[in-house]
């Protein structure tokens, strides 16, 4: 399928939508680089002579099994067995010194530099709520750097299953509706296809994609979507997002 902008996303009308989900993890925080942050070093010290690029797309894979495998485990633990794995796939043994490295770096993370801003502006007409596949202690670093009050919080460990799996967005719709956000009334918001459009768009949910990547090759830590999806709009940044949404005419929230 085509990577590039699609056409018809120049205004969204606010009136639309009383509240935006969102993917936290390479659509708000840059999880690309703080991934690379640690594994490119990893594999340098181990003399692996592989590209950022490579081991993104390999710890991908990884990840994803161990979040399917073991959908009750919290986040450091995946992080720390999909980099077990990783390293098993190009004979490396890791020591527990690397993977708790890796397991504890998400408060690390950066967020993408038009993330605060986006949100704070959004904040003032929408409610915002995280669906997000980490742990409750994992996303307060986040939080602290994204720098927004989120109405609601849903995290895998909440859950007890990891995106792509269809109960996380069943739990978000229940979620919203407790909020008081009419039916249809949602807006759902995320970098990955696979993670989020895919399932979101199986339970009849409006998406966005904010196509972080852009013109880049391959598909980085985000494994390539199952099945063909196409979303509703598509922006390449937080800040396009936000403008698109911000009609001065458009009332605050309620």
């Amino acid at each position: 399928m085509s990577r590039r902008p699609m056409t018809g996303a120049e205004r969204l009308n606010l009136t639309d939508f009383e509240a935006l989900s969102f993917d936290c993890y390479g659509t708000l925080i840059d999880w690309e680089a703080g991934l690379a942050a640690v594994l490119t070093p990893w594999a340098r010290e181990h003399g692996l002579t592989v590209s950022t690029g490579e081991l993104l797309e390999r710890y991908a894979a990884a990840e994803a099994r161990h979040e399917e495998e073991t959908p009750g485990a919290v986040y450091p633990e995946i992080l720390a067995a999909a980099l077990r794995s990783l390293g098993a796939s190009f004979g490396v043994e890791v020591s527990p010194e690397e993977s708790q490295r890796l397991a504890t770096s998400v408060a690390d993370w950066p967020a993408f530099p038009d993330s605060p801003g986006a949100l704070a502006a959004l904040s003032e007409r929408y409610k915002l709520v995280i669906l997000s596949n980490v742990d409750r202690q994992s996303f307060a670093g986040s939080n602290a750097r994204l720098g927004v009050r989120f109405d609601a919080v849903i995290t895998a460990q909440d859950v007890g299953s990891y995106k792509p799996s269809t109960r996380n967005f069943e739990i978000l719709l229940s979620t919203v509706s407790a909020l008081g956000v009419a039916d249809g009334r949602l807006l759902h918001v995320a970098q990955s296809l696979f993670h989020d459009h895919v399932p979101a768009r199986r339970l009849g949910l409006p998406t966005v994609w904010i196509d972080r990547r852009g013109a880049r090759s391959g598909w980085g830590a985000t494994p390539a979507p199952s099945i063909a999806v196409t979303p509703d709009w598509t922006f390449e940044s937080m800040a396009a997002f936000a403008a698109a949404c911000l009609d001065e005419s458009s009332p605050p929230r309620s």
